[in-house]
């Protein structure tokens, strides 16, 4: 992975993990907690597509709606765990 793919992994992910806590109206986390969120977000969204036979292989808008995707429903599954 050369330095500018790190850094569109790091900017999809912190822009996931982002929307993924407004749209599950979460507090925020600041910019490393959105990164984390976005990034775990992104390996759960893809292995989720991944299971229901969805290429999730493209382009820079592909990836974030797979990392947004995973990281709503990380940010669901941590909800119900603390509840």
């Amino acid at each position: 992975m050369d330095l500018t793919s790190l850094l569109y992994f790091l900017i999809i992910g912190a822009a996931a993990g982002w929307l993924a806590s407004q749209i599950m109206k979460s507090r925020t986390y600041g910019l490393l907690g959105n990164i984390i969120v976005g990034v775990l977000g992104a390996i759960l969204g893809g292995w989720l597509f991944d299971l229901l036979g969805v290429s999730v292989c493209g382009d820079l808008l592909v990836s974030l709606i797979t990392a947004l995707v995973g990281a709503v429903v990380l940010l669901w599954l941590l909800r119900m765990i603390k509840n």
